[in-house]
């Protein structure tokens, strides 16, 4: 398996855009500024973990690229669009959607890829990334909650 992993970390960033087109247009635009920017935030995130070695990728899909790029612009960035379409304005099934698929990426995928050799843990434990999720994944709601507040002031939003 590990001479594979770099077509596994490529196909797992191509596969979920296949998803994008079951995605209603009028719920991309709505979405989409929030994936953006939290996939902004990710990628922004990579240089603290990388500096204080929070995790490390053994693996890339190119020396030039870093090793997060596939997770963040990938199942990352069009998952954040498909739970806000399902979730949005109802903050309790979010937070537990995101509880859910935050926990099996800490406790599962994150095994499964030191299996591989793509990356490992290093300086933070998976209950330490579980919380890491989970603020970023109130951050994104806020920052949908902004948005739409932003754009119809009169409308509220639960």
């Amino acid at each position: 398996m590990l001479k594979y992993s770099r077509f596994l970390l490529f196909l797992m960033m191509i596969l979920p855009w296949f998803s994008l087109p079951f995605i209603d247009k009028k719920s991309f635009k709505r979405y989409y500024p929030a994936s953006l920017f939290i996939s902004i935030v990710v990628w922004l995130e990579s240089y603290i973990a990388k500096k204080r070695r929070w995790w490390w990728f053994y693996e890339s899909i190119h020396p030039k690229i870093k090793g997060e790029t596939p997770l963040i612009w990938g199942p990352f960035f069009i998952g954040s669009l498909w739970i806000m379409k399902f979730t949005y304005g109802k903050f309790y099934l979010y937070l537990l959607i995101n509880l859910l698929v935050d926990s099996f990426f800490s406790y599962q995928l994150v095994n499964w890829f030191q299996k591989l050799g793509v990356s490992s843990l290093v300086r933070m434990t998976r209950l330490q990334l579980l919380f890491v999720f989970q603020f970023k994944a109130l951050l994104l709601y806020g920052f949908q909650l902004l948005k739409e507040k932003g754009s119809n002031p009169n409308k509220t939003t639960s």
